[in-house]
């Protein structure tokens, strides 16, 4: 019987180079690893929003915690080389849809010449062995259809973020083919992947113009909640759930033979099974029971930019070449993150509360990859 548990051992004492850890998926992945024992800094600007998970759940006090913009190349490669990481995992990024119809130039700057220079940066850095670049699910050439894409369909983008994402997804590929063949690995020795998520919802996330964060807002000042696109489509999944497939893909690139290590520098979807990729409304509805206290929603007449409104993501490669798979449900992804806007609702230290008990969530997950499987 095989267990997925992340190996505490492997990871204690480990440097880390963690961009983008003031961002909501940044920061549970920088506690997570000092929780393994990783040393981590971080690199990032300032938290996009006054009310973050950053600050509310004291990462700083876990990380070695850098503010830069991935945008200068030279501070970034002097970052980076000074603190000489074995593994990075790059997850700054301009990530929100509607800005980037506001912000076009900032989020290509970001995020495709931000992934260039942070490449870049690694060809003079010769203690880095791994890269996990973070894109998203919208990276692909958006058909509307109906079944899940797959690693190897066409990339493309409607808007600039999505579009963005898909660029950075050639850039990454571009890199590795030029700088660090898989091929060739025994001569450079760094392992580079990219990982696409899907709809990443968990207790923290405060970000503008997200449908979980204007959910839990409404919810709190006690107004029926504005939901647009009712009937869209995504593979929403708990945060602990990419984030666990970043952490063993990159054990997958730092452990065995060249060889070994080379048959995972590629690119991985991570999402939930297809039963869970539900509609908003669906998720507005299950938010309403869970939270109580006569939450409710209505739908947003105003139109919008255009969005995506069907995708799921084929998670075959990440279960047969990782030994990945989701582990909570829907259902319990989104009791979850109910319990933690909860618990920081009623607690009157929110900062050290919502730090254990973010940590008491991962530790319940690390449970959950503990459970024998056939």
């Amino acid at each position: 019987m095989e267990e997925l548990v992340v190996d505490t051992g492997f990871w204690k004492g480990r440097r880390v180079f963690l961009t983008g850890h003031t961002g909501f998926k940044g920061g549970w992945l920088a506690l997570w690893l000092t929780h393994l024992g990783a040393t981590v800094r971080g690199y990032s600007l300032d938290p996009a929003t006054q009310l973050n998970f950053f600050e509310t759940a004291q990462v700083a006090s876990a990380v070695e915690d850098i503010r830069g913009d991935i945008r200068d190349a030279s501070a970034l490669e002097s970052t980076l080389r000074e603190f000489a990481p074995e593994v990075i995992f790059h997850l700054a990024a301009q990530a929100l849809v509607r800005t980037s119809y506001d912000s076009p130039i900032e989020t290509y700057a970001t995020n495709v010449m931000g992934t260039a220079h942070l490449l870049d940066a690694v060809r003079r850095t010769p203690s880095v062995r791994a890269v996990v670049c973070i894109t998203t699910d919208k990276c692909y050439e958006n058909k509307e259809w109906i079944w899940p894409y797959r690693e190897t369909d066409p990339l493309g983008g409607y808007d600039p973020y999505s579009s963005s994402k898909a660029c950075a997804e050639i850039a990454a590929a571009s890199f590795r083919q030029s700088y660090f063949h898989p091929a060739k690995l025994a001569e450079h020795g760094v392992a580079i992947a990219t990982a696409r998520a899907g709809n990443v919802i968990g207790g923290g996330d405060w970000s503008t113009d997200r449908l979980i964060p204007d959910i839990v807002r409404g919810f709190l000042s006690g107004t029926p909640v504005h939901i647009r696109n009712p009937h869209s489509i995504r593979p929403w999944q708990h945060v602990l759930e990419p984030l666990h497939g970043y952490i063993r893909l990159a054990e997958k690139l730092l452990m065995g033979s060249p060889k070994s290590r080379s048959e995972f520098a590629t690119a991985y979807n991570f999402g939930p099974m297809q039963h869970d990729a539900q509609t908003v409304a669906w998720i507005a509805d299950h938010m309403a029971t869970l939270w109580g206290n006569g939450s409710s929603w209505v739908v947003d007449e105003h139109t919008g930019p255009h969005e995506a409104h069907y995708l799921k993501l084929d998670i075959s490669r990440a279960i047969h070449h990782l030994g990945w798979t989701p582990q909570l449900g829907l259902d319990a992804a989104l009791s979850w993150l109910v319990d933690w806007y909860q618990t920081w609702q009623a607690s009157s230290e929110p900062g050290l509360a919502m730090r254990d008990f973010t940590l008491q969530q991962i530790s319940a997950y690390e449970e959950l990859l503990r459970r024998p499987r056939p």
